[in-house]
C-alpha cells in the first residue's frame, strides 16, 4: 500500500504541473480488509512492527486526506487479467469490464 500510495501522490503531483487539479483525494482500492484496517487503525500490535514505517506512512496519507481507501471484492479486481492466469467466463467478464473487444471474433 505504501508503495501505490507514494505512485498516486506522484500521479496527483504530475498532474497538478499539467495543469490538470486534482481537488478531491486520490482512491486507493485495496481488496485485503485486514491491510485497510491495519491502515486506519493508530494502535499497533507485535504482530504488526515489521510494517510499522509503512503503516505510519499512508495512515498519514490518510488523516492528511490526500489519500482514501476502498474496498474492493476479489472477484471485481479487474487487474487480475494482468496477473493471474484466467479462464473463459472470467477472462470474457474482466474484458468486457475493461472495455476490450475481441476484434477476431465473429460477429
Amino acid at each position: 500500500m505504501a508503495l501505490t500510495t507514494c505512485e498516486l501522490l506522484w500521479v496527483k503531483q504530475l498532474l497538478g504541473e499539467l495543469g490538470v487539479e486534482q481537488p478531491d483525494p486520490m482512491k486507493l482500492f485495496c481488496d485485503n480488509q485486514a491491510a485497510l484496517h491495519i491502515a486506519s487503525n493508530p494502535i499497533f500490535h507485535e504482530r504488526t512492527k515489521h510494517i510499522e514505517v509503512d503503516c505510519h506512512f499512508v495512515r498519514e496519507k490518510l488523516q492528511s486526506q490526500d489519500i482514501v481507501t476502498a474496498f474492493v471484492s476479489s472477484n471485481d479486481q479487474l487487474a487480475d487479467i494482468f496477473t493471474k492466469a484466467l479462464r473463459g467466463p472470467r477472462v470474457d467478464y474482466i474484458c468486457n469490464k475493461l472495455g476490450i473487444h475481441n476484434i477476431y471474433a465473429s460477429t
